[in-house]
C-alpha cells in the first residue's frame, strides 16, 4: 500500500527567513535562543546575517532587519521593539589610575574610548540626560574604534570610559571586570525596531519570527 506524503508545511508556517541583526545582539542574544524558535517552527529555516552596517532590504534580499537608533527608511514598515538602555562603564584598572567620576563636571579629567561610526566615520561625543535635556561633550581620547567588540575590549584594557548598551556588558559587570559609573547621568536610551519591506500581506513565518524576537529582546535586552 502506498502512503500519501505528509505535508508538514500545511500544519504551520514554513520556508526560509533572511534576517539581518547587529553583531553583538545576534551573537549574545539571538543565536543562543534560536534552538527554541526552530523547535517551535520545524518548517522554518533561518539565514542569520550579523553586521553593524546599514543593509538595504530590497537590494540585499533580506526579509527583516533589526536596527538600533533613529530610523531613516520611510519606505519600510517599522515595528517598534522598545528603548535600549545605555550605561557608563570603566575597568577597575582605569578607575584606580584616574579616579571615579561621579558627575559630568569631572569628565574633563578623564579619557574615553571614542567610537567612530563604521558607516559615516563620525566620532560620537559623550552624552547624558539631565533635567530632561540631552547634553554632549567631546572627550579626550587616545584610542578610537569602529566596532562594538573593539570598544569593549579597549575599555576592559583600561583605556578609558565608554557608553554601552547594558546587556552588552552584563557578564563583565557580574564578573567585576567593568564597573558602572555616573548612573544618574546616562545617555538617552536608543530606540530599537524591526524593519521589513512594505507589503500588503506579511508571510506567516515573518509574523511568528517578529513576535518571537520582540518577546526575546524585551526579556533580555530592554531591562
Amino acid at each position: 500500500m502506498s502512503r500519501k506524503p505528509i505535508r508538514q508545511s500545511s500544519i504551520g508556517p514554513a520556508g526560509k527567513l533572511r534576517v539581518d541583526v547587529p553583531g553583538r545582539i545576534g551573537r549574545l542574544i539571538i543565536a543562543p535562543a534560536l534552538p527554541d524558535f526552530l523547535a517551535r517552527y520545524p518548517e522554518i529555516d533561518i539565514s542569520l546575517n550579523m553586521t553593524d552596517r546599514a543593509v538595504n532590504l530590497i537590494e540585499d534580499n533580506v526579509d527583516c532587519v533589526l536596527r538600533v537608533g533613529p530610523l531613516r527608511d520611510s519606505t519600510l514598515i517599522a515595528r517598534a521593539i522598545g528603548d535600549l538602555p545605555l550605561i557608563n562603564v570603566a575597568s577597575p584598572i582605569y578607575l584606580e589610575r584616574h579616579g571615579v567620576p561621579t558627575a559630568p563636571a569631572h569628565l574633563d579629567m578623564h579619557l574615553a574610548v571614542t567610537y567612530a561610526s563604521p558607516a559615516t566615520s563620525r566620532v560620537e561625543e559623550w552624552e547624558w540626560v539631565e533635567n530632561g535635556e540631552t547634553h554632549t561633550l567631546p572627550m579626550r581620547s587616545r584610542v578610537t574604534v569602529n566596532s562594538a567588540e573593539a570598544y569593549i575590549a579597549c575599555c576592559l584594557a583600561g583605556l578609558g570610559l565608554i557608553q554601552i548598551p547594558a546587556y552588552d556588558v552584563k557578564a563583565h559587570l557580574v564578573a567585576g571586570e567593568l564597573i558602572e559609573v555616573m548612573p544618574d547621568h546616562r545617555a538617552a536610551p536608543m530606540p530599537m525596531a524591526l524593519l521589513y519591506p512594505h507589503r500588503q500581506h506579511l508571510s506567516r513565518r515573518l509574523q511568528v519570527f517578529a513576535d518571537w524576537l520582540e518577546e526575546l529582546l524585551r526579556r533580555n535586552v530592554l531591562v
